[in-house]
C-alpha cells in the first residue's frame, strides 16, 4: 500500500493578542544544549546534568533576553569539589568543545550580563563518561596447614579499570559466568578503599580444575553507546612473578668518555615479561639504546649520571626492579675558606691564636676525592701544631681542613690544596691561599655616588659593590625589598667575582633595593658584610582615558581630562593639544606652585560641527610620552537593536514572502540632541543591492521601544538591516543586524500562526517516539527521486520548487496499521474555541487514513478524535478546518 500524506498546518487563536512596549531589562539567561549530550537530566536536588562521552562534542548555549543584548561569558570550575575558576573564559553565547576530554567535565556557568540590574548566571553540570582498558595483574600465596603437612596456594586475580560512571565487573572462566553461589572454591569481592574501580577474583586452595583462562569483563551499562571490554589472562602450574639480576653492580663508578653497557638478565617469570629501562631524573641520555635487557650509553659526561632502572613486568606479582646508581668522575667548583680561631671569636688573624683552613670540590662520588696540602710548594709535613682533618661537621661533607695551632710567624706562606681522583684519568683542582699579615677580613661599600642608580627602562644597568680585604671574596647579590623576590636572573641569589651586577634591558618591575654581601668562601669564613643599591627605572607615562569618545549636543560646553596614572617620574613636564593633527594653544590652567600636575585639561565653550573632531593631548614626563585620544561630537550613539521580540517573523498565507517586526531603543538619546528619523537599509544577503528609508520619530526618551515592520522579505533568505539615527548634527551612529527566517512558533497568545515548515525546526513540532516511523520535511529539490510514481504532490502549496512540506511513504517496509505522529507544541487554552486549519494532499492509489486528535491536559488526558479523511482524494492539496473547544492545556497530532 502506498500513501502520501502533507500537511500545512494554520492555528487561529481567540482571543486576539496584545502587544506590549519594550523597555531596558535585566539580563536572564538558560542553558541548552546541541551537541552530542547521551542526557541531560535533573538529579535530585534539580541540579542539571549534561552526560557525554569522552572524545565527542560539547556544545552548550546560553539563551539570553534583556535589553540591552546581554554579554555571555562562560567560566567552569574544575569539578563539585572545587570553587576556584579557570583562568581562561569564552566570551560567546555558544560553548563548543571538540573532542572532550575527562578533565573538562565540572560545572559550567554562564554570565549574562547588560548592565541592567545584576548579571543573570546559570549552570550545569558536565559528566564526562568513558572506559579505559582493564588492567588484569595476578598475585599468588602459599600458606602452610596443619603443621607443614601440605601447602595451601591461593591466587588473586586483580581487575582495575578507569570509568565513568562505575563499571560493572563480569568474571568468567572459560565461557561460564563466575558467582559465590556456583563455585565455593571462588569469592569475589571490592577492596578497600578502590571506590568501585577494582575487584579481585579469589581462588581458593588452587585446584586442577582452576587453571584456565580467566576474563574480566567490564561494562557501563551501554551508557552513551559505550562498548563492554575484556581482558583475559591464563593461569598455569608455571605462573610466576618476573625475577631479574644485573651484570653490574649495584652502583657503578665510570670515567667520562668511556662506554658503558649494562645487562638487565631475567631469572624467571611466566608469561615473559617484557623489559624496560628508565632513567632519573629525566628521560634516558641521547644516544643511549635499550634493547630488551641491554642498555648502552656511549662515551658518558658527567651529566648522564644517575639512577638507571630496569623493570620487568608480566602482570603477576610485582613488577620486579633493579637499579644501577651510574656515576660519572668529575670535580668541579675548587672553593677555600680561612677560619679564624672560633673560640676566641675572632674575625682576624693573629699570631698565638688557632686559624684552620678548609678546601672542598664538588665531586662524583664525593667521598673518593683525596686532598693533599702543599706549603710553599713542598708537602704539608703534619706535627702537634699542624693537623689535616676531613668531614668538619661545621663544613660541607668531605671538606679538608688544615688546622695551624698557636700561628707562628713561621707559619706564614702560600698554601696549595690539591684535589684528585688517585688512578682516574681526571684532572686535579687545586686552590691556593696566602697567609700573611696583609691577609685581613673584608669590607664591602657601595662606591660615591653610586648608592641610587637611575636609568631609562629598557636600558642596561650596573650595580656595582667594591669589596677591600685579602683575599677579596665573591659579591653575592639578592633583592630586600619584595618578599621571596627574584633577581632578574630567575635565582634568588647572584654571585658575581668583580662586585658588579649587570642588568640587560631593564623593566619597571625590576626598580628596588639589591643587596651585595661577601660571601664565606674564597675568603674569610666570617659574618658576611653587606651593603644595598636602589635602583630607580625611569619609564614614560601611562594616562587615562587612552581613548575616549565624546557626545554633547550642539552649543554645550565639553571639558576634556588627560590623567596621569603613573609613570617614572610621576609628574608631568609638558602637555600639548592637538585638534585634527592641528598644534593648539596652551590652556589657560596653571598648576599650583610646588605641587607636581597629573593631568591636563581643555574646554570647549561649545560644541560645533567645526569644533566637531579628534582632540589629542600628548603628556611627558621627560622620559617619554603618552597620548590621550577624545573623540567630540553631537552625533547621536547608536540604537540598540531589540532581540526579545515575541515571535517577530511573521508568514503570508499562500505566498513565498514574510515580514518582520524590527524593535529597538535610542542609547542615551539625551546625551546629544533629539533623534529626527532613522535612515533604515534592507539588504539580501549574497545580494549588493538595498532598500533605503527615512523613518520619522517624535520625541525618543530613554528606554523607549520603536517599532518598524519589514515586509516583503522573500522566504527563507536572510537579510543585513542597518540603522542610523539621525539629528540637527546629521548622522549618527549605525548598528547592524542579520535577521533570519524562522517558522512562526506556535504560541497560546498569538492570533494568528501560520507555519509553512520553511525552517528546520519545524513551527516547534516534534516526532512522536511511540509510533512506527515518522514524517519528512522536503521540497520538489530535496525529494527522494526513487519515490513510489503516480503519489504525492509536486510541489508545495505555493507551486515553487523552494517550498518545503512534511510528506510520508508507506512503502516497503511500512506494513498495513503502521502509523507516523506529528505532535504540536503544548498550548494554555485561554478561549473556549479555536480553529485549526491546515491544507492537505492526499494522492495515491492505496491511500489511508489522515487523522487529526486532540489530547486537554486539565484533570489527566483526555483525547478527542476531532477530523479524519480517508481515500485518494487527488492530485491536488486541499484545505480543511477543524474546530475545537479543548478543556484546558492542549495539543494535536
Amino acid at each position: 500500500m502506498n500513501m502520501e500524506v502533507t500537511c500545512l498546518l494554520l492555528l487561529t487563536l481567540i482571543p486576539f493578542h496584545c502587544r506590549g512596549q519594550g523597555v531596558y531589562a535585566p539580563a536572564q539567561a538558560q542553558i541548552v544544549h546541541a551537541g552530542q549530550a547521551c542526557v541531560v537530566k535533573e538529579d535530585n536536588i534539580s541540579e542539571r546534568v549534561y552526560t557525554i562521552r569522552e572524545g565527542d562534542t560539547l556544545v552548550l548555549q546560553c539563551l539570553v533576553t534583556g535589553h540591552p543584548r546581554p554579554q555571555v561569558r562562560w567560566t567552569k570550575t574544575a569539578g563539585s569539589a572545587s570553587d576556584k575558576f579557570q583562568e581562561t573564559s569564552v566570551f560567546n553565547e555558544t560553548l563548543r568543545i571538540e573532542r572532550i576530554a575527562r578533565t573538562q567535565g565540572g560545572r559550567y556557568y554562564c554570565k549574562a550580563e547588560n548592565g541592567v540590574g545584576v548579571p543573570a548566571i546559570k549552570s550545569i553540570r558536565v559528566d564526562v563518561q568513558y572506559l579505559d582498558e582493564p588492567v588484569l595483574t595476578v598475585h599468588q600465596t602459599v600458606s602452610d596447614v596443619r603443621g607443614n603437612f601440605y601447602q595451601e596456594k591461593t591466587v588473586f586475580l586483580r581487575c582495575t579499570v578507569n570509568s565513568n560512571p562505575p563499571a560493572r565487573f563480569i568474571w568468567k572462566r572459560g565461557s561460564d559466568t563466575l558467582s559465590h553461589s556456583q563455585d565455593n572454591g571462588v569469592d569475589i569481592y571490592e577492596p578497600l578503599y578502590t571506590q568501585g574501580e577494582t575487584k579481585v577474583l579469589k581462588l581458593k586452595n588452587l585446584r586442577p580444575q582452576d587453571y584456565a583462562s580467566y576474563t574480566c569483563q567490564v561494562s557501563v551499562r551501554n551508557v552513551c553507546g559505550i562498548p563492554d571490554k575484556a581482558i583475559t589472562f591464563r593461569l598455569t602450574n608455571t605462573t610466576a612473578p618476573p625475577a631479574l639480576k644485573l651484570s653490574v653492580n649495584e652502583t657503578l663508578v665510570v670515567n667520562p668518555g668511556e662506554n658503558v653497557t649494562v645487562q638487565c638478565l631475567l631469572t624467571g617469570g611466566d608469561p615473559l615479561p617484557q623489559l624496560q629501562w628508565s632513567h632519573g631524573p629525566g628521560p634516558l641520555p641521547l644516544g643511549a639504546l635499550a634493547q630488551g635487557g641491554t642498555l648502552s650509553v656511549p662515551s658518558v659526561q658527567a651529566l648522564d649520571s644517575g639512577y638507571y632502572n630496569c623493570t620487568a613486568t608480566n602482570n603477576v606479582g610485582n613488577p620486579a626492579k633493579k637499579t644501577v646508581n651510574l656515576l660519572v668522575r668529575s670535580m668541579k667548583n675548587a672553593t677555600f675558606q680561612i677560619t679564624p680561631d672560633v673560640i676566641k671569636e675572632s674575625e682576624n688573624i693573629q699570631l698565638g691564636q688557632d686559624l684552620k683552613l678548609s678546601c672542598h670540590v664538588d665531586a662524583v662520588p664525593q667521598e673518593k676525592v683525596t686532598y693533599q696540602w702543599f706549603k710553599n710548594g713542598k708537602p704539608a709535613r703534619m706535627s702537634k701544631r699542624l693537623l689535616v682533618t676531613r668531614n668538619d661537621p661545621e663544613l660541607p661533607a668531605v671538606t679538608s681542613s688544615l688546622e695551624l695551632i698557636d700561628l707562628h710567624f713561621s707559619d706564614y706562606g702560600t698554601y696549595l690544596c690539591v684535589a684528585s681522583f688517585p688512578g682516574a684519568p681526571v684532572p686535579d683542582l687545586s686552590v691556593e691561599v696566602n697567609i700573611s699579615s696583609e691577609t685581613v677580613p673584608p669590607t664591602i661599600s657601595v662606591p660615591k655616588g653610586r648608592a641610587i642608580v637611575t636609568v631609562r627602562e629598557g636600558s642596561p644597568a650596573e650595580l656595582q659593590c667594591e669589596v677591600r680585604g685579602k683575599p677579596r671574596p665573591p659579591v653575592l647579590w639578592s633583592r630586600v625589598d619584595k618578599e621571596a623576590a627574584l633577581l632578574p636572573s630567575g635565582l634568588p641569589l647572584e654571585e658575581t667575582l668583580d662586585g658588579k651586577l649587570r642588568l640587560e634591558r631593564v623593566s619597571r618591575d625590576m626598580s628596588g633595593t639589591y643587596r651585595c654581601q661577601t660571601a664565606r668562601y674564597n675568603g674569610f669564613n666570617v659574618r658576611p658584610r653587606e651593603a644595598q643599591v636602589q635602583l630607580n627605572v625611569l619609564f614614560p607615562p601611562e594616562v587615562e582615558p587612552s581613548s575616549q569618545d565624546v557626545r554633547q549636543a550642539l552649543g554645550r560646553p565639553v571639558l576634556l581630562r588627560c590623567s596621569l596614572l603613573r609613570g617614572s617620574p610621576q609628574r608631568i613636564t609638558s602637555a600639548v593639544w592637538r585638534f585634527k593633527g592641528q598644534l593648539l594653544p596652551p590652556p589657560p590652567a596653571v598648576p599650583v606652585a610646588g605641587e607636581a600636575s597629573d593631568h591636563s585639561e581643555l574646554r570647549l565653550d561649545a560644541v560645533t560641527r567645526d569644533s566637531s573632531g579628534s582632540y589629542e593631548c600628548s603628556v611627558s614626563n621627560d622620559v617619554g610620552s603618552a597620548v590621550c585620544l577624545f573623540q567630540v561630537s553631537a552625533k547621536a550613539y547608536s540604537p540598540e537593536f531589540y532581540f526579545d521580540t515575541p515571535n517577530p517573523t511573521r508568514s503570508h498565507k499562500l505566498s513565498k514572502n514574510y515580514s518582520y517586526v524590527l524593535q529597538w531603543t535610542q542609547r542615551e538619546p539625551d546625551a546629544v540632541d533629539p533623534v529626527l528619523n532613522y535612515r533604515l537599509s534592507v539588504r539580501q544577503l549574497n545580494q549588493h543591492s538595498a532598500m533605503v528609508k527615512a523613518i520619522p520619530v517624535r520625541r525618543v526618551e530613554k528606554g523607549q521601544l520603536l517599532e518598524y515592520i519589514l515586509t516583503d522579505l522573500r522566504v527563507p533568505h536572510s537579510y543585513e538591516v542597518r540603522l542610523t539615527p539621525y539629528t540637527t548634527f546629521g548622522a549618527g551612529d549605525m548598528a547592524s543586524r542579520i535577521i533570519h527566517y524562522t517558522e512562526p512558533i506556535n504560541s497560546p497568545s498569538l492570533s494568528d500562526n501560520t507555519c509553512h515548515f520553511e525552517d528546520e525546526k519545524i513551527c516547534g513540532y516534534t516526532q512522536d517516539l511511540t509510533d512506527n516511523f515518522d514524517w519528512t520535511r522536503q521540497n520538489a529539490l530535496t525529494q527522494n527521486p526513487k519515490r513510489s510514481p503516480n503519489t504525492g504532490p509536486p510541489t508545495d502549496i505555493s507551486g515553487t520548487p523552494e517550498g518545503y512540506y512534511m510528506f510520508i511513504e508507506t512503502s516497503r517496509p511500512r506494513e498495513l496499521g503502521d502509523r507516523a505522529r506529528l505532535v504540536s507544541p503544548l498550548y494554555n487554552a485561554s478561549a473556549k474555541f479555536y480553529c485549526v486549519s491546515f491544507f492537505y494532499h492526499m494522492y495515491g492509489k492505496h491511500i489511508g487514513s489522515l487523522n487529526l486528535l486532540v489530547r486537554s491536559r486539565n484533570r489527566g488526558a483526555l483525547d478527542t478524535h476531532a477530523w479524519s479523511l480517508s481515500g485518494n482524494k487527488g492530485n491536488v492539496w486541499q484545505q480543511a478546518h477543524v474546530p475545537i473547544n479543548p478543556s484546558g492545556p492542549f495539543q494535536w497530532w
